[in-house]
């Protein structure tokens, strides 16, 4: 789910404007898993634009309220959510942690940074979502460490069924600021695309691991 339609359009806008989003449907990126990808992601690029960084920090906090309520504590997934989840608590006045990848093998040995208590309610910020992984990895550290995960909010998802299939099993509700094919839909209408490569566009988030072969 998206938070809006204007406010998805304009936030795919940004990402295309500033080259958080690479298109190159004619000239594939590689994954590391080996995928073949004519799209390319990198939301952190958003940080260095005041105006942007403001705008997508203001769209985090209103999905939240919307959403979610307003929790005891937000939660950044490292690496790519700590800036982004740092600014939506600064913005809605309350404390942040942030969740590793795993726990760190040295001195506390901690997975999850910051001051919380068990009980108190958390929602979790991504920058992108592909499959979920990472995601879920970090809304099941934090209840295991007793917090209540009211849901997960992103800036972008691939829209793969896998994803929704993940966080349906999951239990974990989530919305993104902005998608797949909200992102095309201004990048054609911004003529950055042709109608031949939006339909390889297309196929590819359809299936991913077949396209091109």
């Amino acid at each position: 789910m998206i938070l809006n339609e204007n406010k998805a359009l304009k936030v795919a806008e940004f990402l295309l404007q500033v080259k958080a989003i690479k298109l190159k449907p004619n000239d594939p990126f590689t994954w590391a898993s080996g995928i073949k990808s004519p799209i390319y992601c990198d939301n952190r690029v958003t940080l260095s634009y005041p105006q942007i960084r403001t705008y997508i920090r203001q769209a985090y906090s209103e999905s939240v309220l919307d959403h979610f309520g307003k929790p005891d504590v937000i939660a950044g997934v490292a690496t790519g959510g700590i800036a982004q989840g740092a600014l939506v608590a600064e913005e809605l006045g309350i404390p942040f942690i942030y969740v590793r990848s795993e726990a760190k093998s040295h001195g506390m040995t901690n997975q999850i940074e910051g001051h919380f208590e068990a009980g108190q309610k958390v929602v979790v910020i991504e920058d992108l979502i592909s499959t979920g992984g990472s995601s879920l990895k970090a809304v099941t550290a934090l209840r295991e460490a007793g917090l209540e995960v009211k849901g997960l909010v992103a800036i972008f998802t691939y829209g793969f069924e896998l994803a929704h299939a993940n966080f349906a099993d999951a239990e974990c509700p989530y919305i993104t600021l902005t998608d797949y094919d909200t992102m095309l839909t201004q990048a054609l209408d911004n003529n950055l695309i042709s109608e031949d490569e939006l339909a390889s566009l297309r196929q590819w988030r359809i299936a991913p691991t077949e396209w091109k072969k």
